[in-house]
């Protein structure tokens, strides 16, 4: 069955609006996306983005609609972290089996594409237009240039949310009673930065990996472009010691990189310069319920569940958000107010669940990546994954390179986690890791 065709707008022209608009246009609906920004095609980028790592459940959302290859042509596959320890050379950890990758992706190359892909489908696009107010029970949308000024009205059958951390359309839903929302700011901020290409194009570091640069409190990375550039983030705290406030001249800056970061030494002088050019971001988690508003709004994206960036799955989340949709869709067909309960009810606990697992995630890759136990630790489970793979799969991977939901990597990931604790309190565990006696006790507990 077709669905009835319908007059629908999107606030927000990021990835997951635009994603979003093409697979509305699909179905045979009348698409506005509306943006306070100006179109991202017409401007340089303002260095205030960390490359995308593009993994399973993003590719699929997009394989569904038949532009994976196109987007591919736009990546690069990334099938292990290069570790930058001081004191130890450089060395590399896989992400998963042979022929698993995660993809590194320029956000404002693949937003241009997207919003491309979307105008060749017949969405329209209504830039520097500023949403200022939503009627809900109405699914109207008021803009105009200021807050003050004159406003301009427009009226939809339905309206969706895909405009981010600060969202508008949710911003109004917030208002209304019995509304959850909860929103949490690390301590740390991140500073994008620049490795360029080398003269003739190629790449200064090993390009098919996702460089790491742990250092407990802070932490760099380094992720590849089809230029030949690595898009690099600085991750640090607001303030104190090796904070963003205590560097506060080149010197300082240069210093900074020197003593710690001294694999990249060539490009201190760039490094130091970004420094100071680009703005510093803060990172927020932000939870809220409901997501829809009985037939007429709907939130997806981070607009409905915003995370830190250290899984690599805010983008791959929200795309699934529209996969999910997508797949309800087939089965309720008009009834959107059944579309809406199915699709929050289902991403609601996913929701949740890649935002606590983001978290942790910071914890391990800035502290834990170089530390010697917690690599047992992952040496064991990758040995006993490779011998009993219908028995343990490792967290990342079911995070990375998996459909299965979100709630129950969690849940799987925390009893295998119990298991590790009882097998690494193993006396004399750094001897006899590649033992029978681990893998019978890993078995006995499983």
């Amino acid at each position: 069955m077709k669905q009835t065709s319908k007059n629908i707008a999107i606030v927000g022209s990021g990835l997951v609006g635009s994603l979003l608009a093409i697979y509305l246009r699909r179905l045979g609906h009348t698409i506005t996306v509306f943006d306070r920004r100006p179109d991202i095609r017409t401007i340089e980028f303002s260095g205030r983005s960390i490359n995308l790592a593009m993994s399973n459940r993003g590719w699929r959302a997009l394989s569904e609609i038949g532009i994976e290859d196109e987007v591919k042509k736009i990546a690069i596959p990334m099938e292990k972290r290069a570790l930058h320890v001081i004191g130890k050379p450089m060395y590399f950890q896989n992400y998963g089996k042979a022929g698993e990758a995660i993809w590194s992706i320029s956000r404002g190359v693949l937003n241009r594409k997207m919003i491309d892909l979307a105008e060749n489908a017949g969405v329209e696009f209504k830039f520097e237009e500023k949403v200022w107010d939503v009627d809900l029970p109405e699914a109207k949308l008021h803009t105009g240039a200021s807050e003050k000024g004159e406003w301009k009205e427009y009226s939809y059958d339905l309206i969706f949310g895909c405009d981010g951390a600060f969202s508008r359309v949710r911003h109004k839903m917030q208002r209304r009673s019995r509304f959850d929302y909860s929103q949490d700011f690390l301590d740390v901020g991140y500073k994008e930065l620049t490795i360029p290409a080398n003269a003739d194009g190629s790449h200064k570091l090993a390009p098919n990996a996702f460089h790491i640069w742990p250092r407990g409190r802070f932490m760099f990375i380094a992720m590849p472009n089809i230029d030949g550039t690595f898009t690099c983030t600085l991750f640090m705290p607001f303030e104190g010691p090796n904070s963003f406030e205590s560097i506060k001249t080149k010197e300082q800056a240069k210093h900074f990189f020197s003593t710690n970061f001294p694999s990249v030494n060539h490009e201190i002088e760039n490094l130091a310069e970004d420094f100071f050019k680009n703005p510093t971001s803060a990172m927020v988690t932000m939870k809220c319920y409901p997501w829809t508003y009985w037939d007429k709004v709907a939130l997806v994206g981070d607009a409905a569940h915003a995370i830190v960036p250290f899984y690599g799955q805010g983008m791959n989340a929200g795309f699934e958000d529209i996969f999910v949709l997508n797949e309800i869709i087939k089965k309720q067909v008009d009834d959107w107010e059944a579309i809406f309960q199915h699709y929050q009810t289902q991403r609601k606990p996913n929701a949740d669940a890649i935002a606590e697992l983001s978290y942790r995630n910071f914890i391990e890759m800035s502290s834990k990546t170089a530390d010697p136990k917690f690599l047992l630790q992952k040496k064991i489970e990758k040995r006993f994954a490779d011998q009993h793979p219908d028995k343990w799969i490792p967290l990342y991977s079911r995070v990375t390179f998996s459909y299965r939901p979100y709630a129950e990597a969690l849940s799987i990931g925390d009893k295998q986690e119990k298991i590790m604790e009882t097998v690494m309190e193993l006396p004399d565990i750094e001897q006899k890791w590649d033992s029978d006696e681990v893998e019978q006790l890993i078995l006995s507990l499983l």
